[in-house]
Parts: C-alpha cells; structure tokens; sequence
C-alpha cells in the first residue's frame, strides 16, 4: 500500500513546550543559545586538544575525542531550530528535513550509548587486567571500536526512520517537542501506527539497555577488584578515576530509563515534564563532558596551563619588543 500518495501536508512545526508563556520565549532561547555555544566550544577545545598534543593519544581519550565529536554533532542537529522556534517564531520544518533531523538525533543517541559501552570496557581492561591493558587496548583496536560504533550506529535509526515514513501524514502536523522525534512524528500519522511504535520502543529498549547491561556488568568487575586492593589510598584513587565515567553514564541513562518505564507502564507525565526530562538526558551531558574530562584530568590541565604559559611568554615576548622598537 503505497501510503506516501496519502501525505498531504509539506511541513511539521515544532512546538516546544505546549505550556510555555509567550513571556518566557526569548528567555528560553537565550538558554538554548548558550548551552549550544558552550557545547560546542567545550567540545571543539577538547577536540583541538586530542589533535594537537600527542601525550594525549592513548585509548581512552581517542573515546573522549569520538564522544566529543559525537556531542557537537547531535547539539548541532538539535539545538538550531528549537532556538529559532523561540527566538523568531519560526519552528516550521520541511516534511523531509523534519525525517532527517529524527534520523540523526537517534543516531547520535545510539552512537553516545555505544561510546560509552566502549569507555566501560577500557576501565574494566584498565583495573581489572592491569598488567595486560597496554597490550590488550592497543591504539589500532580502539579506532576500530570507535570506527564500528559509528557506522553500526546507524543500524536501527534507519530502520526506524524509514518504517515512518512511510505512514500517511495528512494534519494534524504540530510535533509537540523541541525537535522531530520517532513518538511525536508516529502520533501524528493518520493510519494505524501501533507496529511502528512496538519495533521503534524495541529498537529503542536494544540500543539503550544492552550497552547499559554490559557497563552494569563491567562495573560491578571493577567494583569486586578495587575492594581486593590493600592500599586504601589505591582503591580511592581508582575510584575517583571511574567517578568521571560513572557520572556521565548516570546523566546518559537514568532519566533515558524513567522516560521509557513511564512510557511502558503508562504513567501519566506531563508534557512538559517529558520534554525536559528529555532535553535534561540529551543536552546536559553534551554540555558537561568536555568540562568534567578537561577540569578533572590532570594530564588535561597541565597541557592546558602549559598552553597558557606558553601564551604569556609570547605575549610578553612581542610586547617587549614592541618597547625596545
């Protein structure tokens, strides 16, 4: 059944929060606009780290680097036309951009999971086979995990994305949302949607509590071998070098969790409610990452504070110069 030929409307227009007064609009852009330039420029200096200091090509910061770049991306696909929504009262999105833009914020939520799958089991290798971590998480083999994320990241967004559309859509096309969605585009069907929905919660639930399951797993590994250690000191050490991941993954998964249950168990939420639930699980860690990685690695901070030093050499360099000229 060709269900395309029934789609009669061109366009979706993002909403937002249905509950937002006109009042609080160009306060709430303002939000979105500086979470987006924070994002990106916490994440480009993380990336311009990665690229320009070789102290810092080890295996776990080629993760960082993919989850950086990862970050920027999905930010960048998110955060532009919900910021246009509130800013210039323009949410309308092409009926084709609207699928693409559904396509990559799933992707870039598979990929985010799959990352930090990858970082759970380099902490494991690292404290559970620490004398075996050189030669087991080599350079070569974290590209090729990194690589492999990104490219089977794709797997069940596509499938998704190309299930819906081919639902007929014809009005009503309000997406009550900050960005096209799987659920908010599907409820907007005009035809019966029920086994899009099924196989978009199942991809959903495989993508979100398998990595989820193996970094519970890796954990509790990590957890039972740093509890074997006799130094004091060394179990706090190890600890506060997992607290980082620990942290992120907490952001990444639990209100992810919340939302699903609530959705399965029909637990009545509000709308707005969702959305930021929503919105706090896929823009805070984005946000943070690069913050919490730079701040709290030592290796990091003394690249950066010999960075600056350097800065201030060359300053007073040129203005001693400009002095003696």
């Amino acid at each position: 059944m060709l269900w395309q030929n029934w789609t009669t409307i061109s366009e979706f227009i993002i909403v937002g929060f249905p509950g937002l007064h006109s009042d609080y609009y160009g306060l709430v852009s303002t939000v979105f606009l500086l979470v987006y330039i924070f994002t990106v420029a916490g994440n480009t200096f993380f990336l311009v780290l990665f690229v320009t200091s070789e102290s810092l090509r080890k295996p776990m910061y080629i993760i960082l680097a993919s989850l950086a770049l990862s970050d920027m991306c999905f930010s960048t696909v998110a955060l532009p036309k919900i910021i246009a929504k509130y800013w210039f009262n323009d949410g309308a999105s092409p009926f084709h951009a609207c699928f693409f833009q559904m396509q990559l914020i799933h992707y870039f939520g598979t990929l985010n999971s799959l990352i930090l799958m990858i970082m759970a089991l380099d902490r494991y290798v690292a404290i559970c086979y620490s004398l075996r971590y050189q030669t087991i998480m080599t350079h070569r083999l974290m590209y090729i995990f990194n690589i492999t994320a990104w490219i089977s990241a794709f797997i069940a967004p596509t499938i998704a994305t190309l299930h819906t559309q081919q639902l007929p859509y014809c009005g009503p096309k309000l997406i009550i949302h900050c960005y096209c969605d799987h659920i908010s585009i599907t409820n907007l069907a005009c035809a019966e949607n029920s086994k899009q929905k099924v196989l978009a919660v199942g991809e959903a639930l495989f993508v979100l509590l398998v990595p989820l399951a193996f970094i519970i797993y890796s954990y509790c590994h990590i957890i039972v071998s740093v509890m074997k250690l006799a130094n004091a000191q060394s179990r706090w050490k190890t600890f506060a070098t997992c607290s980082k991941q620990l942290c992120i993954i907490t952001l990444f998964y639990v209100p992810r969790c919340v939302v699903y249950v609530a959705s399965i168990l029909q637990f009545q939420i509000s709308t707005d409610f969702r959305i930021l639930l929503i919105l706090l699980y896929s823009l805070i860690p984005p946000l943070i990452n690069p913050f919490i990685y730079c701040l709290r690695t030592h290796e990091i901070r003394k690249i950066v504070i010999r960075w600056l030093n350097k800065q201030r050499v060359i300053q007073e360099t040129a203005r001693i110069n400009v002095i003696a000229m």
